[in-house]
């Protein structure tokens, strides 16, 4: 079965029956005079995991950075639990509970990781952080294993964990993981997408960025194809998975 065009409200029916909590509404975003998102439409429901799919250049990362705020649309809106949040400054959107751990990790290689942790949570009073660091190194027993480690020493499956302990500090409402499984061994991408659905099914919300397609796919709700900065295709995770050309592109099948 081919999966839908997207519109903006194409998720608004989701298996899980939550309510939309993240709403791209034809956002066009610039690089200069570079027209990266050409009226990206998405909507994420509460509880869900939702996938964007797509190859390098397609507009994927882009469309995190718009979401979180380094990045502002010059038109179209990204609303929030139902406020345009579109023209927010990025530190301000971590307090309205949005948690981004981005692209090649970028956390603080000199900082260790429990310095790393209190970064995360710089919004917060450092004095009741303590349970939720707990909370992350129960998701991460590695990380626990390295507290006085400096973050730069860590492998490269440690700093994601780090990376994504570090942005579930600020207590977000909505996760945005962009490539958690790059440069990672199989077995590493294993169990990194099996803590993603263990942070999911706690309640969190989240929107995945993954050239893994498969494991992706796997795990998600729903999930989006993008082809140079539009919506290809969208649908039921399931229903993409079937896709035709969704198969050939992405799950390497001919």
């Amino acid at each position: 079965m081919s999966a839908m065009p997207a519109t903006a409200d194409s998720g608004a029916s989701a298996a899980n029956g939550g309510q939309p909590l993240l709403v791209l509404d034809d956002v066009h975003t610039y690089y200069g005079h570079i027209h990266a998102l050409q009226g990206i439409s998405v909507t994420v429901n509460q509880g869900e995991i939702v996938t964007l799919l797509g190859s390098n250049g397609a507009g994927k990362t882009t469309t995190l950075k718009t979401i979180s705020g380094l990045l502002h649309p010059r038109t179209g809106t990204v609303h929030f639990d139902g406020q345009d949040i579109s023209r927010v400054e990025a530190h301000r959107l971590v307090r309205v509970g949005i948690g981004h751990a981005p692209e090649g990790r970028r956390i603080f290689s000199r900082l260790t990781v429990l310095e790393n942790l209190q970064m995360g949570a710089f919004t917060r009073n450092i004095k009741e952080i303590g349970p939720d660091v707990e909370r992350v190194m129960d998701l991460f027993p590695r990380l626990r294993e390295r507290t006085d480690q400096a973050g730069g020493t860590l492998s490269g499956g440690e700093q994601q964990m780090l990376a994504i302990a570090r942005a579930l500090m600020s207590l977000p409402r909505v996760l945005l993981l962009d490539e958690p499984s790059l440069g990672l061994s199989p077995i590493l991408v294993q169990q990194v997408f099996a803590t993603i659905k263990e942070i999911n099914e706690q309640g969190m919300t989240i929107l995945l960025v993954e050239q893994n397609a498969l494991q992706a796919l796997s795990i998600a709700d729903r999930g989006y194809v993008l082809q140079t900065g539009r919506v290809a295709l969208s649908g039921p995770a399931d229903h993409l998975r079937q896709d035709e050309s969704v198969r050939k592109a992405y799950l390497g099948e001919d």
